[in-house]
C-alpha cells in the first residue's frame, strides 16, 4: 500500500492487488508504454497522456512529473513510512538542518548560491577566508536556501549564521 500526495493537496491510497492498481478503492484501468527512460505514453478512459519524469529523488520518494504540459509534485509513502508517521517517528532518520554557521571567524570572499536556490549535499555555498586560507563552506544536506544573512567582504564571527534553509 502507498499513500500518494499530489501538489501537497490531494492524497490517494494505492494498493496493488493481483497485478492491478486500486486507487481509493476503485480499480485503476490504464495502459502505460515507455517512450524512453523518462517519458511514458498513457491511455486512460480513451484519453491519451504523455508523462515525463522531470525530477526523481527515489530515496525521499519524491517526484516532479509533467503530464500533458501540467507539472505535478508527487510524494509517496509506503507502509513503513505510514507506520512511522502513525507512531510519531516520521522523518526520525532524516537529518534536519535549518542553518549553516561559521566554523571559525573569517571574511566572506564569495557567495556561490542565492536565496530560493535548490542545493545538493556537498555543493559549495560560500568561501570563507580564515587565517589566510580559503575554506569552502558546503551544504550539509539537500535543501532550498531561505536566507543568506552575510555579505561579500564582511567579517563573520565563529557560530554566526551564514546560510538558512527552508
Amino acid at each position: 500500500m502507498f499513500k500518494i500526495t499530489v501538489n501537497d493537496q490531494q492524497t490517494y491510497e494505492i494498493i496493488q492487488d493481483n497485478g492491478q492498481l486500486v486507487v481509493d478503492g476503485n480499480l485503476f484501468a490504464w495502459d502505460v508504454q515507455p517512450v524512453n527512460a523518462h517519458t511514458f505514453h498513457i491511455l486512460k478512459d480513451n484519453q491519451s497522456y504523455t508523462a515525463e519524469i522531470l525530477q526523481a529523488d527515489y530515496a525521499r520518494k519524491v517526484l516532479v512529473i509533467k503530464i500533458n504540459g501540467h507539472i505535478y509534485h508527487i510524494k509517496a509513502q509506503d507502509r513503513l513510512d505510514l507506520l512511522l508517521e502513525k507512531m510519531g517517528m516520521a522523518n526520525g532518520g532524516a537529518r534536519q538542518v535549518k542553518e549553516v554557521k561559521a566554523p571559525m571567524p573569517g571574511l566572506i570572499l564569495q557567495i556561490q548560491t542565492t536565496v530560493g536556490a535548490t542545493v545538493n549535499k556537498g555543493d559549495i555555498l560560500l568561501i570563507l577566508e580564515a587565517m589566510k586560507m580559503e575554506n569552502a563552506i558546503k551544504a550539509p544536506v539537500d535543501g532550498i536556501i531561505k536566507a543568506l544573512p552575510v555579505n561579500i567582504g564582511k567579517s563573520v564571527e565563529k557560530n554566526q549564521v551564514l546560510v538558512q534553509f527552508e
